[in-house]
């Protein structure tokens, strides 16, 4: 099996002005294919090639192609977690989660905004759903450096927000406040994150 670049659920300046189309050009044609293209390498002739890829994000050691394949990985949801006309309010049951574990859906995007902006590394900013947690507080915030992902944590992201300069320094510069703040206020994709909150409630419940 040969891990794919997915297509784009939108067209290239589906997100503008928030996120040109000369930064996906970039970011999408250029850095999340050389991922793709890396862990194919990677892969090949071994007893890897094959395995589904959130499968090699949770078994491979430390090192290069882990890179390359949490990379891939963490950018296929990327572009899932946006859409375009996207921002306004969630609703039914990832709206109730969401009041449970952050006090409402405000407080959450001004929480989610904070973990971002402070992510003194390159990173990624995430909702996840916490199945160990019973009740309130299953929804948490996490912020992870680098390839990092909460996959190999047992957490199940519901959003993720890039916060490496590659995914924003093109439209904002240095400004990334200015660019969580588009994500979080015009861009999030609820329908995608309550589709992900309904999944892992029905695993957990299976």
């Amino acid at each position: 099996m040969t891990i794919l670049l997915p297509d784009l659920p939108y067209a290239p300046d589906g997100l503008a002005p928030h996120i040109s189309e000369r930064t996906i050009s970039f970011h999408y044609g250029k850095h999340h294919a050389s991922y793709v293209r890396a862990v194919n390498n990677g892969i090949a002739d071994t007893p890897d090639e094959g395995r589904a890829l959130d499968d090699l994000v949770c078994s491979l050691p430390a090192g290069g192609l882990f890179n390359a394949a949490a990379q891939t990985w963490n950018h296929n949801f990327y572009w899932q977690s946006m859409s375009p006309g996207g921002g306004g309010e969630p609703s039914g049951d990832l709206a109730a989660a969401l009041e449970a574990s952050f006090g409402g859906v405000d407080a959450f995007r001004a929480d989610f905004a904070a973990g971002a902006v402070g992510n003194f590394a390159s990173g990624w900013g995430w909702l996840v759903f916490d199945a160990a947690a019973a009740g309130a507080g299953s929804l948490r915030i996490v912020q992870t450096d680098d390839a990092q992902t909460p996959l190999t944590d047992g957490l199940t992201p519901l959003l993720v927000i890039d916060v490496w300069e590659h995914a924003y320094y093109l439209d904002y510069q240095n400004a990334r406040p200015a660019y969580v703040d588009a994500f979080v206020e015009h861009l999030i994709n609820w329908e995608f994150a309550s589709a992900s909150y309904s999944a892992a409630l029905n695993t957990r419940s299976g």
